[in-house]
């Protein structure tokens, strides 16, 4: 996020997703004082959230940690404790790291500023090469199939059948189950309510 700030910076990030939102022809509506005041709060609302992603990320593992713990221990009857499944999330959370040093790469190597968009900052998934703004459903879909998301999907699928007793492949198919549940009630509600 410090690398974000500094080679975008958070005004051209909330620029960015105020023009790739569905209130994007309402805020060009509205006077220059208003949108002024408007992007402001944005532009404090999305410094706060970044920079309390570390937090913000424990508690994500927390609950992830607790979900996948119930589904296997009561789907899969394994036997797994809540430290163990948060290690397991934890560390099979890594390979996004590589992601994240992508990332950064990119944004030193000189990223278009514009066309910048702060939950998709790398070619790894298809949405990628998706306009945000045209199917917003199809598009939060199309970003489940990230390079470093199925990399954690295996990374924790293998975690927890080392765990228990479950095989692999069943293991990996309850935790990729899950996330693609999880991803379509968002791309579902977000469609929804745009």
């Amino acid at each position: 996020m410090v690398v974000v700030d500094r080679q975008i910076g958070f005004e051209q990030v909330s620029r960015n997703q105020i023009a790739h939102s569905s209130r994007a022809e309402q805020f060009e509506k509205l006077p220059a004082d208003q949108q002024a005041k408007q992007l402001q709060v944005s532009v404090s609302i999305t410094r706060v959230i970044s920079y309390s992603l570390p937090v913000i990320n424990l508690i994500i593992f927390v609950i992830i940690a607790a979900v996948l713990m119930g589904t296997f221990n009561l789907a899969a009857g394994a036997a797994i404790p809540f430290g163990r499944a948060l290690a397991i999330v934890i560390y099979g959370s890594l390979p996004g790291l590589i992601g994240a040093l992508l990332g950064m790469i990119s944004l030193f190597a000189g990223v278009d500023r514009e066309g910048f968009d702060i939950n998709n900052p790398v070619a790894t998934n298809p949405a990628y090469f998706m306009d945000p703004a045209s199917n917003k459903f199809l598009h939060h879909m199309a970003s489940a199939l990230d390079v470093f998301i199925i990399w954690n999907i295996v990374v924790m699928g293998i975690g927890f059948a080392c765990n228990s007793k479950v095989k692999r492949s069943t293991a990996i198919v309850i935790v990729a189950g899950l996330y693609l549940l999880y991803k379509l009630v968002g791309a579902s509600l977000g469609a929804a309510f745009s």
